[in-house]
């Protein structure tokens, strides 16, 4: 019809050319005919080219020859504006549309992460008795949702909280898969302490979540959340498995996650008139959404594969086989099936069909047990589903009466007929009719009474109380947003103790109603439905208890219910989430002053105080004068890193001064640096200093590593930081140092060497590593530092030194508290391979163990790459922050030094033992007397602050029997030389020896040993002798017969090495050595 109304105005009757102008018009008529009345026919075939109108119409002009009038121009202008304007405003939409679906998505990735670094505090601490949330780390709001609704299903969280793997069970764990189980169970049993004790709003779950997608090959983790929450059940399955400690069919149904998750169906069908069943497990039970309105109907159909009557469908489907539950579990998830593949699109659509469920589901009908019941009452609905076919007919010829196109209702028809006879006139009938007949509408109001009663009994079939005995209420609602191929996830999880519906979306976790779920949940209205349905068994308490305590029987809250190691773990987290609070309300405060000191003057000389010529003047310099050099921050951090200040870096260094082994630097001198940098000075002096810390760090990052070796070098020539006043009055020395400073900012940074550190791999380590020492990257403490730092790769390229510096932190104090809880054997001690496990087994205050740690990560060793490098600085700005008033130093050096005294102890007792075994038996009873000695005053302090005494004692017997014999030997050789061999060896070794041990809480062997030796002396005296001999024997029998008479003094030793490293090894040679007929020595 169009286009006959453009022929006729236009004039044209090419059908091809009048089709294209009304496409391109869009099928506006009065466009077309514009664009056909201003170009040629020839020419119609591009006027969806509106760019090129312009040139169109002068071809036209110049081909046609006849010119428009002003009308016609402007009406083209006109349409042309138009149709431009149109473009324009449709490209606007679409980037207003595209731009609000990122938008959307984007908001919904980080729903409530308001709490970032930009963020009050405020929003970063737990609410009282408000749950965790969990942080989406990338595309991961599924895993929030799946481990929130197992989280708060309180038996699940007992299993995960207490799993525990024996030595022997670890021992045989040697395949990939069981170590990454247990790896993903350690991350889970860690996120859980956390979720149940943090003062943290929300938690990470990187760990945890890196395990899972380490197990697939695709990152697209939206679309495969259920394929994830599969595999987050059969690891959980496995790993129970190991501590089941057993493969058979049997073990495998006393594994808890089978006993929670899984259960068993009897699938029958009909074959050749006989019924044949085979029974099968299952754990998430599959439901398809599309042809159902209920979960009851999803569920009829998705076990009876015959022929079954729907309450609410009309079909019926035909097949031969039928299942029934066997076994419920006491946790069924329903995962119901939301995505089918468009064949004529290629891909997949998500299914938005409303499907309602209960709060309570009966699972009566669904059981084996009640097969005969169950046919019994489909058979009385289809009964019933037939009768109520014939009424509604029925009632539908009542309804809608006639034979033609137009149906009215029979009522309503008879009404008419009624009216028109009554209102007819008299003589046009010769029949009566009654003035005022009745209608009978009866048998309508019948058929419909009739099927209420039949709808009501449909509705009724299930819920008699026969088929009411196996209730199961709604736990968790996992909700899907958006389309198949991405989304957001959230859960409604039913708060049991406080019967209330709460809402996880990630961080956030807010109170809500099942008004709200079910908008959410139903679908239908939205692109937001649910996709799993998790159901508890409502006759089970033990599901939904809390743990009690056993002597007061009274519930078990949040720290109260972990296990002791976790507990430890969490308060260690705790106290590291009240220090980022502190930094950042310290950087809160920083930015501020910043802000003032941008119009403050920053090159204004100072007279009054001695400076380096490198460091800004401070405003104040007569509050700054003090001994301790990092009072001193610059005011401006505007110029160059070439020119800032110098001396809190070389007061960092002071504090490094105590570095894997404290011991050591004690005795070079390194208690000093660190009472000097914990020095308090005056009040006024100390709160500039520390808010000035935090931007001394941020100044100094960008400095090369090599910058601060030369401050370090300065710093030792001029005597430590007692030196610094004296170093600030001689600028000539500061530009020394600027000169050397800038050469090593010279070399080149980018050529690395590859080194091969044991138990951590090959490192790369930069040509300009200062400090870099490779025997200590070889002891065992440097290999866990840097193993931690490997392992904190992610959390440093994602969110800067600082993530990485607490994730690397938390991850080798989780490694050495577990080295910790091993036993000790004869051939090997925990406490030899790090500090802190020494600490740990000696319950050393919390404030000692931080520290110590934070000073492994602040050891200049560890300047062999950039990533490394800023951690370090990073530990060392935070070493900064500890003031004097948080930690008792006398008690912190107090505690390296008895660490130290156990590595002397242990490096005399190997040394004593490796001279025993090379015969050197007068050497060997030095040490080992040493050791004795140093052991016991140990031991007074705790059981587990030294050595086992019975070794040590057992072989200084050994060489006090052996040593007392070549002894009384040469003593009887009557030899001058000799018999002066033999008192020098009395006097020094055997007599000190025998007084330290009758002193000492002597025991029965050692008594022993002491009459053996006094006897073999005292039998001289009843022999002949020269009279030399007889003078020499008056003289130190005494001794050996009263031990009590004078002070002993044991000739020092010669220096040992107590390094970890060599002793671990040393160890394991030595009693290698004992237990064998060789001697092994290790150099």
């Amino acid at each position: 019809m169009l286009l006959n109304q453009l022929r006729e105005i236009t004039g044209i009757q090419d059908l091809q050319v009048l089709q294209s102008a009304l496409n391109a018009s869009q099928g506006d008529i009065s466009h077309a005919i514009g664009l056909l009345t201003t170009q040629p026919p020839e020419e119609e075939h591009t006027p969806e080219e509106p760019a090129n109108a312009n040139n169109e119409r002068n071809t036209s002009n110049t081909q046609n020859g006849p010119a428009k009038d002003d009308l016609q121009t402007a009406i083209e202008l006109s349409l042309q504006e138009s149709q431009q304007a149109e473009a324009e405003q449709r490209e606007l939409h679409r980037a207003l549309e595209v731009s609000a679906e990122e938008n959307a998505a984007r908001m919904k990735r980080k729903r409530c992460e308001g709490s970032g670094e930009s963020c009050s505090p405020a929003d970063w601490i737990r609410q009282e008795d408000c749950p965790v949330g969990i942080r989406n780390v990338g595309n991961t709001c599924w895993f929030s949702a799946v481990i929130q609704s197992l989280f708060h299903l309180p038996v699940f969280r007992r299993l995960v909280l207490n799993y525990c793997l024996s030595e022997r069970v670890l021992e045989k764990c040697k395949s990939h898969s069981e170590k990454r189980n247990i790896a993903f169970m350690q991350e889970l049993r860690c996120l859980f302490a956390l979720m149940v004790g943090s003062n943290r709003r929300f938690v990470d779950p990187s760990a945890a979540v890196e395990l899972l997608r380490d197990a697939f090959r695709t990152s697209e983790a939206q679309q495969d959340v259920s394929e994830f929450t599969h595999k987050l059940l059969d690891w959980l399955e496995d790993a129970f498995q190991l501590a089941a400690n057993g493969n058979n069919p049997e073990d495998k149904q006393n594994n808890p996650m089978v006993q929670l998750f899984y259960g068993t169906f009897v699938a029958e069908r009909l074959h050749e008139g006989k019924i044949v069943s085979n029974i099968e497990q299952f754990g998430q039970y599959p439901l398809q959404v599309n042809g159902f309105n209920n979960l009851d109907e999803c569920l009829e159909g998705a076990m009876v594969e015959g022929e079954i009557e729907s309450l609410h469908s009309d079909q019926t489907v035909s097949s031969g086989q039928e299942r029934w539950f066997s076994k419920l579990p006491p946790v069924l998830t329903f995962e119901l099936s939301r995505f089918e593949f468009n064949q004529s699109l290629g891909r997949p659509e998500k299914i938005h069909k409303k499907l309602e469920f209960p709060q309570v589901i009966y699972m009566d009908r669904y059981l084996h047990k009640n097969v005969d019941q169950t046919h019994g009452r489909r058979g009385e609905v289809k009964r019933l589903k037939d009768q109520l076919t014939v009424l509604q007919q029925k009632l539908e010829g009542y309804k809608n009466y006639g034979s033609g196109p137009t149906k009215y209702p029979l009522a309503d028809m008879l009404q008419y007929v009624l009216e028109f006879a009554t209102t007819k006139p008299t003589n046009a009938s010769p029949a009566s009719v009654p003035a005022n007949p009745s209608v009978h509408t009866e048998p309508s109001s019948e058929l419909k009474a009739s099927i209420d009663k039949v709808s009501q009994a449909l509705e009724g079939m299930y819920s008699d109380n026969s088929l009411c005995q196996v209730p199961y209420r709604l736990h968790a609602v996992l909700v899907h947003e958006g389309q198949a191929s991405a989304g957001h996830y959230w859960a409604y999880i039913y708060d049991h103790a406080n019967k209330r519906w709460l809402k996880y979306n990630d961080v956030m976790v807010t109170e809500s109603t099942w008004e709200e779920l079910v908008r959410d949940s139903y679908g239908g209205m939205t692109n937001a439905s649910a996709y799993c349905l998790m159901y508890i068994n409502d006759k089970l308490p033990y599901l939904i208890a809390e743990d009690t305590d056993d002597e007061t029987g009274q519930a078990l809250k949040g720290m109260d219910s972990l296990p002791s190691i976790l507990r430890r773990y969490v308060r260690e987290d705790n106290r590291w989430f009240q220090q980022e609070l502190k930094e950042w309300e310290e950087q809160f405060c920083q930015a501020q002053r910043e802000e003032a000191q941008v119009q403050t003057p920053t090159e204004k000389p100072v007279q009054e105080e001695p400076q380096n010529p490198e460091q800004v003047p401070n405003p104040e310099p007569e509050h700054e004068q003090t001994n301790e050099v990092a009072a001193e921050p610059p005011t401006d951090l505007s110029p160059a890193p070439a020119q800032d200040s110098e001396e809190p870096v070389a007061n960092s260094e002071a504090l490094d001064s105590v570095s894997t082994e404290p011991s050591e630097n004690v005795e070079e001198g390194g208690e000093e640096p660190i009472t000097s940098s914990q020095t308090p000075g005056p009040p006024d002096e100390e709160k500039p200093d520390q808010s000035q810390q935090p931007v001394v760090e941020s100044a100094t990052i960008d400095r090369s590593e090599s910058e601060v070796e030369v401050e370090e070098q300065v710093m030792s020539d001029e005597g430590g930081a007692e030196a610094e006043p004296e170093a600030q009055a001689e600028p000539e020395a500061s530009s020394t140092e600027e000169n050397q400073a800038a050469a090593a900012r010279s070399q080149p940074e980018n050529e690395v060497s590859e080194v091969e550190i044991p138990n951590v791999g090959k490192i790369l380590v930069r040509s300009d590593a200062d400090g870099y020492n490779e025997e200590m990257m070889l002891t065992p403490a440097m290999q866990g530092v840097i193993f931690a730092i490997a392992k904190a790769r992610q959390a440093f390229d994602k969110d800067g030194p600082e993530a990485g510096l607490i994730k690397a932190f938390h991850e080798e104090f989780s490694r050495l508290y577990e080295l910790s809880q091993e036993e000790t054997t004869p051939q090997q001690d925990p406490r030899l391979q790090h500090v802190l496990v020494y600490f740990f087994q000696n319950q050393a205050p919390n404030r000692v163990i931080e520290r110590t740690l934070l000073e492994q990560f602040a050891d200049r060793n560890l300047s062999f790459d950039d990533r490394a490098v800023s951690i370090m600085r990073e530990a060392r700005c935070k070493l900064r922050l500890i003031k004097p008033e948080d930690m008792d130093m006398d008690e912190y050096l107090q505690w390296h030094d008895d660490y130290s005294m156990f590595k002397t102890v242990f490096a005399y007792l190997l040394t004593g033992l490796e001279q025993y075994q090379n015969g050197k038996i007068r050497e060997a009873l030095n040490y080992l007397a040493h050791a004795h000695q140093d052991n016991s005053v140990l031991l007074r302090k705790g059981e587990k602050k030294g050595v086992d005494q019975s070794l040590i004692a057992l072989y200084r017997r050994k060489c006090l029997k052996e040593l007392n014999e070549n002894a009384a030997t040469l003593f009887k050789s009557q030899d001058e030389n000799d018999v002066a061999e033999a008192v020098t060896i009395m006097n020094e070794c055997i007599i000190p020896c025998m007084h330290l041990m009758v002193r000492d809480s002597v025991s029965q062997e050692d008594l022993d040993i002491i009459e053996l030796i006094r006897s073999c002396w005292c039998s001289y005296l009843g022999q002949d002798m020269d009279d030399s001999l007889q003078e020499k024997l008056s003289e130190f029998l005494p001794r050996v017969l009263d031990c009590s008479a004078e002070m002993v003094v044991l000739k020092e030793p010669p220096k040992v090495r107590n390094s970890p490293h060599d002793l671990c090894s040393r160890l394991s040679a030595v009693m290698e050595s004992i237990h064998s007929t060789s001697v092994v020595t290790v150099k």
